[in-house]
């Protein structure tokens, strides 16, 4: 008997040991969890009580609904509100595909031997990352718009798209840095070329390494995505703050506003979680 498996043996037998085992057990039931969801929304409904108690704010949750949706005669039709989260799932959803490709391309430039390839690579990383998205925003619609023809929902992807993809080239950069380098040779021993190699080998093995970080990333341009409010696009963010204009009900807006990104950000860590544990190696 090893003597890790002693040890491991000795501290399972001493007192105490079981009622640790079932205290963690207890706390990975799915009834935990409702019980820390409940705990903590009490919390914060709290918070928010005793905040506007304080500003003797008086709540109208009543009007909330049809600002999301109305439903007239069996017909539904989406409010203001739900038209704002199509748009931003919309600039979320292509300037997601548009980094996942910038960033792997610039991650390849980056690690190739051309060593101009390597110099534009840093300068677009460093460029992006040291300088602000409103900014970049700004810069991309007002100065390069007008040059290129961009309308605000194109000039919107492209910041949003040229800002993630710096951080994702990175990422796909460490990733690629993980792959052995015997699988590399193996792949060239066996006559695969650079791009083969690359597609067959090298990219399969990163996305697992990756795909934790790239989740993160995800849900960061979600939340920036926010930032294109500021060119006049009517997204969720844009939505909310015309209807606190007309109404004045601010903290039911953006409280409703903050929901509606939590629920967002929290299924797509849920999926990517699904999709991490089915492209685990066993």
């Amino acid at each position: 008997m090893s003597r890790g498996y002693t040890i491991h043996a000795a501290i399972m037998m001493q007192p105490g040991s079981n009622k640790i085992g079932s205290l963690q057990g207890l706390l990975r039931s799915p009834l935990a969890d409702l019980v820390l969801l409940l705990l903590l929304f009490l919390v914060i409904s709290g918070i928010f009580f005793l905040g506007s108690q304080g500003l003797s704010y008086h709540w109208q949750w009543y009007q909330v609904p049809r600002f999301l949706f109305t439903v007239d005669a069996g017909h539904f039709a989406a409010g203001p509100l739900l038209q704002g989260l199509s748009i931003t799932l919309k600039i979320s959803a292509i300037s997601l595909i548009v980094s996942l490709m910038i960033g792997l391309v610039t991650a390849v430039f980056r690690l190739a031997d051309s060593p101009l390839a390597g110099l534009l690579a840093r300068i677009y990383i460093e460029a992006i990352r040291n300088t602000p998205l409103l900014i970049q925003i700004f810069f991309i619609y007002f100065v390069l718009g007008p040059l290129m023809g961009l309308e605000r929902m194109p000039a919107a992807i492209l910041s949003l798209s040229l800002f993630e993809g710096a951080y994702i080239a990175e990422i796909f950069r460490s990733g690629i840095l993980a792959v052995p380098r015997q699988q590399v040779e193996a792949a060239y021993s066996l006559g695969l070329g650079p791009l083969a190699t690359y597609r067959h080998v090298i990219l399969p093995q990163a996305v697992r390494t990756v795909m934790p970080p790239l989740t993160s990333q995800a849900i960061s341009l979600i939340k920036d995505s926010a930032l294109v409010s500021t060119i006049a696009i009517y997204d969720l963010t844009m939505q909310a703050q015309a209807i606190i204009a007309e109404t004045f009900l601010t903290f039911e807006i953006w409280l409703t506003v903050a929901a509606l990104y939590l629920v967002i950000t929290c299924t797509l860590s849920y999926a990517a979680g699904r999709l991490e544990r089915r492209l685990k190696l066993p």
